[in-house]
């Protein structure tokens, strides 16, 4: 998939294009038909220059009213999974493979995730963190690039690129499955542990250390 053209920015090297450029680009989007039936265009939240990238599916209703991602239910959640990483919301940017609400909260569509996608593409390089935490199967597939599911592919991370992902349930999946719980908890932890042995650039110059590798290849690329 080619990058997005953003006016202004000729080479569009990681890091080097805003998330308002994004934005912008993405205007008042009508590529698919959710453009019909949504409320808001649910764009995106957090530090644009974060070290974890949450990427969920699509807005619900309460995102889709508010125009912010993760408001309801599972955002509550997700904020206290944050918690037990060591991070709080502001810590991190959390968005979704599609911005708009698919009407009744039905699965995204190939053809939307395919018109959509590109934004997401061109957020994670705007942002260019070092781990994307994906949240569920549509966010695990399209950023590992794989047909496995989320129970297969959870509690370990990835490598693809530049990035370390690392794959876990939905947070919603554990309101209306609480055997889930456990392993979310666990996976939060896992990022956690990971981002404390991986201190960013400037903190591991600091002191002194020198930060390891250790995540495993994706099984796809």
């Amino acid at each position: 998939m080619a990058m997005l053209k953003i006016p202004g920015y000729e080479n569009q090297r990681p890091g080097e294009v805003p998330l308002s450029a994004v934005r912008d680009l993405l205007g008042d989007c009508r590529r698919c038909p959710l453009c019909e039936t949504r409320t808001n265009i649910v764009f995106g939240d957090g530090d644009p220059c974060a070290r974890v990238v949450i990427v969920g599916e699509a807005p619900g209703k309460n995102e889709d009213l508010s125009g912010v991602p993760f408001v309801g239910a599972a955002g509550k959640k997700l904020d206290a999974l944050l918690e037990i990483a060591g991070l709080r919301r502001d810590d991190v940017f959390i968005c979704n493979v599609l911005k708009c609400r698919p009407p009744s909260n039905r699965d995204p569509r190939p053809e939307e995730i395919a018109e959509c996608s590109p934004f997401l593409r061109e957020q994670i390089r705007s942002v260019w963190p070092d781990v994307i935490v994906c949240l569920g199967n549509f966010a695990t597939r399209f950023i590992l690039r794989t047909e496995q599911g989320i129970t297969s592919l959870r509690g370990r991370f990835y490598e693809t690129g530049h990035f370390h992902v690392l794959p876990v349930f939905h947070p919603a999946a554990a309101i209306y499955d609480r055997t889930k719980q456990a392993s979310l908890e666990a996976d939060f932890a896992l990022l956690g542990q990971w981002l404390a042995e991986h201190p960013a650039a400037g903190a591991a110059t600091a002191g002194g250390a020198e930060p390891a590798t250790g995540a495993e290849p994706a099984g796809e690329e």
